[in-house]
């Protein structure tokens, strides 16, 4: 009996899904269990598999398409099934449903000088390399690359067409066969595919392919496309600090518009997500704020001590963070709670979500149980959780059910700011660096290491003195790290 293969829900939080790329082709054998196709959800690129054996007998939507949750997207089924009361009219070979052909990816409008231009329709493009445009109008115009999804430029004139059989189908022009992780790694270190020899079956470009193409050529950028005015990606200063103590990669430059005009990129799903949450966040939540000045002196040396013991005893300033917030929500449980319209949920468990940023926006990881972990392991997880975000590959519930968050700017040399609370969370605590500054000391000026935080706190849960007794728990254990051993 014939499957559908429907748009799943991903994540506790998903109401439409892009597809990245399909694994399986027309006519491929599955399995119940095999991956059928990547899709980009509002928090990560995960795996839509198969709910049942047999052939994969029409894909119903191509690559680069957005759909909601539930909607058909392909039919399994045997060999010689009659499948036409599912698939009903859909094309095969990627064909969008109700008969109209499915764009590879969703492009940008691009506006002419002097001319109108209208928004583009539908779908999640994601914001990779600047989409460019002919002068005086958008012949030759290119989409930009999503995560997950070829960096090659594609035109408007020509879009791909989906493989149609099983194999590998001979490549039409300006087309690259390159494995999903192949395709998202060149995206991720700006390289053109089609200048990548390909090593594995057929001439496909695998991993070890790009990465040997990086090796020698690292400061390769994707090639403009042919007929189109080229345009580079130039260095950019770094967006948002990741919490894990590293910078996070340089994001995507911008779109470059058309002098007189503008160019128009439809959002990616964790854009959406991040514009609906704070559109929650910052009008229903009565935000109020509290900001302390941290001496890191002691803090400073206990680094320096635990970095001399070997890499395993190596923590960030972060790390250091995040264990004294975990233990400062334990002793003020009111900071450790959620509002929940009716009532206010006080959490009997301390999981601390720590913001990284990504190719296209902020994801918080969550380290469970922090205030029950040593340092060493809170460094270990959050350096394993930061890599796992960037790479669009946290499980849902490694992002799912922090009770407190932080976000730390620091290594972007900030020294103070103010976040936004992540709903229903009560507090979220804003990092910035760590920076010698003069102070006084027993009545003489010297200069001391120290820390600006920002506590952010919603005010239907934390009143003024409960951040401000929060805080100075956080003080007292920053400044005497021992205490934190109690």
């Amino acid at each position: 009996m014939a499957t559908k293969v429907v748009m799943e829900a991903l994540s506790p939080t998903m109401e439409e899904g892009r597809l990245v790329a399909w694994r399986k082709r027309e006519g491929d054998a599955v399995h119940a269990g095999e991956t059928l196709a990547e899709v980009e959800t509002d928090k990560a690129v995960m795996e839509l598999v198969a709910r049942a054996d047999g052939v994969l007998r029409r894909i119903v939507l191509g690559e680069g398409t957005t759909v909601p949750v539930g909607a058909l997207v392909g039919v399994i089924g045997a060999a010689d099934e009659d499948i036409s009361a599912i698939a009903g009219g859909a094309p095969a070979g990627g064909g969008a449903a109700g008969g109209a052909a499915a764009a590879p990816l969703a492009a940008p409008r691009v506006g002419a000088p002097g001319a109108a231009a209208i928004a583009a329709p539908g779908g999640s493009g994601a914001t990779g390399a600047a989409p460019t445009a002919a002068p005086g109008g958008d012949a030759g115009r290119t989409a930009p690359t999503a995560p997950g999804a070829s960096p090659e430029g594609r035109s408007m004139a020509a879009p791909e067409a989906a493989p149609t059989a099983a194999g590998a189908p001979a490549a039409p022009p300006g087309r690259v066969f390159a494995s999903p992780l192949a395709r998202r790694l060149a995206g991720e270190r700006g390289l053109d595919l089609r200048g990548v020899a390909g090593s594995g079956p057929g001439g496909r470009v695998v991993k070890r392919d790009v990465e040997a193409a990086a090796a020698e050529a690292p400061q390769r950028l994707l090639a403009a496309t042919p007929g189109a005015v080229g345009t580079v990606r130039p260095a950019e200063p770094p967006g948002v600090a990741t919490a894990a103590g590293a910078p996070a990669p340089v994001r995507a430059a911008a779109p470059l518009a058309p002098p007189g005009g503008f160019t128009d990129v439809p959002l990616t799903q964790i854009r959406k997500t991040i514009a609906k949450r704070l559109v929650q966040s910052l009008g229903p939540v009565p935000h109020f704020f509290l900001t302390r000045t941290i001496d890191m002196e002691r803090a400073a040396e206990a680094r320096a001590h635990l970095k001399s013991l070997g890499e395993r005893y190596t923590v960030s300033y972060n790390d250091l963070v995040i264990k004294a917030a975990a233990l400062a929500l334990r002793q003020h449980p009111a900071v450790n709670a959620s509002f929940l319209e009716d009532r206010v949920r006080f959490h009997g468990d301390v999981h601390v979500g720590m913001a990284v940023a990504v190719d296209d926006g902020l994801i918080t990881p969550v380290i469970r149980h922090a205030d029950r972990k040593g340092l060493a392991e809170i460094a270990a997880e959050a350096k394993a959780l930061a890599e796992k975000a960037r790479a669009r590959r946290l499980a849902p519930e490694e992002y799912t059910g922090a009770t407190f968050s932080i976000s730390n700017l620091g290594m972007y040399d900030i020294d103070a700011f103010t976040a936004v609370i992540n709903p229903p969370e009560a507090a979220i605590l804003a990092v910035g660096r760590v920076a010698a500054q003069p102070a006084v000391v027993d009545g003489g000026v010297v200069t001391r290491r120290r820390m600006t935080v920002t506590l952010s706190c919603d005010h239907r849960v934390v009143d003024g003195a409960t951040g401000a007794q929060f805080l100075q728990s956080l003080t007292l254990m920053l400044e005497n790290p021992l205490a934190m051993l109690l």
